[in-house]
């Protein structure tokens, strides 16, 4: 909820600040507040009118420091100056922010931007992973070739060695490496599979997606698998590759029925899709004024601390027998749509979220 009114007088020349999720301050050189945007409302509790003209170190948990800063501002110390604070609430919560203090264009006004350590944080996650899948997919695109390409000659020689001879157990091994060069070109055909597919374009109903990923699971484990619907229907379509989606969606479920079995033993597994919308949030370095939030949410064991930094790797998996590439396509598919997939376990209780645009 956003307390303020609408901006009036001086206020007008900042009104545009109200569209930034990070919190905004204007303050005088003598630390008295000229305009706060309406995140930084929502973040305190507090009105704007009640800010505006209070002096905004009160807002700190201490005052010194801002009051320090704001005299290095005026003296011409420095232009711009980041350090890490504890605002305090209205309810005397304290939140951990990142405070940048900037002149601002008009002498004897300062721009005062917070933004909350954890959202620092996740920012800084979400540039690694970006970074991260781009390097994958180039590695994986050149791998796949280097691999595919000899693929195809170890495989034709075993055949041709396997009509040459005549001894039972030799033609066992021929037939072995045939069987292996097979898989191995699966494998091969699996991670190449999402450059090679179009991407195909139209209006995509959410809901609909996770109903048909639904369908698919219980379909395969039909016994002992709950899964909870929990879905906002003012969610609007969007347009996107319906398919590509439910593959990736499928993937991330698929994984989580996959790690339940204790609990699918125990009568009690549980899978949730929770659909919701994310107003100004910013992912992937840009700012998005609406975006779909989807949760696969399972009470499983949790994801192993060993790979819990790396399971969007290629053929990572922490499962025995598994590919270890099934978050790794996901992963593709949510990009394609100028996406991220974020996960967030502990014993008991693991939450992939996907996040995408909306129009």
């Amino acid at each position: 909820m956003v307390f303020g009114k609408k901006a009036t007088g001086a206020g007008l020349r900042f009104q545009s600040f109200d569209l930034l999720s990070t919190l905004i301050a204007v303050v005088s050189t003598n630390g008295s507040v000229l305009f706060a945007n309406a995140a930084l409302e929502d973040a305190l509790g507090t009105s704007r009118r009640t800010l505006e003209g209070s002096q905004f170190g009160a807002c700190f948990h201490e005052p010194h420091v801002l009051r320090t800063a704001i005299d290095g501002a005026r003296s011409n110390d420095f232009a711009t100056l980041r350090y890490e604070a504890f605002l305090r609430r209205v309810n005397h919560e304290l939140m951990p922010v990142q405070v940048t203090l900037a002149q601002g264009d008009k002498t004897g006004e300062l721009i005062i931007e917070m933004s909350p350590l954890e959202q620092q944080v996740r920012q800084d996650r979400e540039e690694r992973l970006l970074d991260q899948a781009q390097a994958n997919k180039e590695l994986i695109r050149n791998l796949a070739h280097e691999i595919k390409n000899p693929l195809g000659g170890i495989r034709g020689a075993a055949q041709l060695l396997q009509m040459e001879v005549e001894s039972r157990d030799l033609i066992e091994y021929t037939q072995v490496i045939i069987h292996e060069a097979d898989r191995l070109q699966t494998l091969v055909d699996r991670l190449l599979a999402p450059h090679r597919r179009p991407h195909v374009v139209g209006d995509v109903n959410i809901h609909e997606v996770c109903e048909r990923v639904r369908s698919v699971i219980l379909a395969e484990f039909p016994r002992d698998l709950h899964i909870e619907r929990d879905f906002d229907p003012s969610i609007p379509e969007f347009r996107g590759d319906r398919e590509q989606l439910i593959q990736a969606t499928l993937n991330i479920v698929h994984n989580a029925a996959q790690a339940l079995v204790e609990r699918r033993a125990a009568g009690d597994a549980q899978i949730t899709f929770r659909t919701r919308i994310a107003r100004q949030v910013i992912f992937n370095k840009q700012w998005y004024r609406l975006a779909l939030e989807l949760h696969v949410i399972d009470n499983g064991p949790g994801v192993p601390d060993t790979i819990k930094d790396r399971i969007f790797y290629p053929l990572v998996s922490g499962r025995e027998g598994g590919t270890g590439l099934g978050l790794t396509l996901a992963q593709t598919f949510v990009q394609q749509h100028h996406g991220v997939i974020e996960c967030d376990s502990v014993p008991g209780r693991t939450d992939f979220k996907i996040l995408i645009p909306l129009p």
